[in-house]
């Protein structure tokens, strides 16, 4: 499915610009802040504003096509991938790396559900340092 399939299917009007973020979005799985994206696309689309980069990135987020996360408290970050998976942040590089979560759901959500609960979101955020930035630290 190209992008301009994938916004349809979330019931988003394509255009250039919600087009390019969204293409940026699935190509580019950094986590990108509004900054970043802005920065990327804007040499190629001079009409685009970080008003336009946040305003399609909210209407991507209320129709269910990406995720803003906020693992970090200074920054929301974007991810493309909405299937079910958690996000560890290092705090010394500051990157944010996806992790794979088990199919089946943790007792907590059971419980709720049990209880009578309607779960529509979960995020599941971890903080350390990573593989790469403990190898520093050990030379």
């Amino acid at each position: 499915m190209n992008v301009y399939e994938y916004l349809l299917s979330y019931q988003i009007k394509p255009s250039v610009q919600r087009i390019a973020i969204m293409d940026y979005l699935l190509k580019h799985h950094t986590h990108p802040s509004i900054d970043e994206i802005y920065m990327a696309l804007c040499q190629d689309i001079p009409t685009l504003s970080k008003t336009t980069v946040y305003n399609t990135l909210k209407l991507f987020v209320e129709h269910g096509a990406a995720r803003m996360l906020t693992i970090d408290e200074r920054n929301a970050c974007f991810d493309g991938d909405i299937s079910v998976h958690a996000h560890f942040q290092c705090k010394v590089c500051g990157r944010i790396t996806d992790i794979p979560l088990s199919a089946e759901e943790p007792d907590e959500i059971k419980h709720m559900k049990k209880e009578g609960f309607q779960i529509e979101e979960t995020h599941r955020y971890y903080k350390g340092i990573c593989p790469e930035c403990l190898k520093m630290n050990k030379n």
